[in-house]
Formats: C-alpha cells, sequence, structure tokens
C-alpha cells in the first residue's frame, strides 16, 4: 500500500509543481517529477534543517524538490 500512496503522492507533487513553473507534462513526467522531487527536496530540507512529517508535509518538500528539479532540467537543456 505503501508504493500506491508514494505513485499518488508523487504524481499530485509532480502535478502542482508543473503547474507553479508553467511546465507542460504527461501522468508519467509527473510521477517521475514528484517522486525525484520527493528525494530532492528531502536533501535541500535536510540540509536547512527542516524536517517534513505527514502527508502535507511530504507533499510540500515533494513539490519544492520537484520544482527545482524543472529548474534544474531548464538550466541543463536550455536552447
Amino acid at each position: 500500500m505503501g508504493l500506491i500512496w508514494g505513485l499518488i503522492l508523487g504524481a499530485i507533487a509532480g502535478f502542482i509543481a508543473s503547474k507553479l513553473m508553467s511546465e507542460d507534462s504527461g501522468m508519467i513526467k509527473n510521477i517521475l517529477l514528484g517522486i525525484g522531487g520527493g528525494f530532492v527536496g528531502g536533501l535541500v530540507f535536510k540540509l536547512i534543517g527542516f524536517t517534513a512529517t505527514g502527508l502535507i508535509g511530504s507533499l510540500i518538500v515533494s513539490t519544492v524538490g520537484a520544482c527545482i528539479c524543472i529548474w534544474a532540467g531548464r538550466k541543463l537543456f536550455e536552447k
């Protein structure tokens, strides 16, 4: 059941991040962004001394991390 909730949370976080960053993406990309964003956001928040607990905290961390991933992807692959 944890895997399913992780995928759902990743999809929601990726969707929110893609809307915040004006990125057009599909469901698979949103899920991958959310999962990667959870990892990146967890590292960033840990470095600055914050921890997230619960569903809302995890969603915020994943969304911030996904926004960072979108920003980094744009910088790396600019035309």
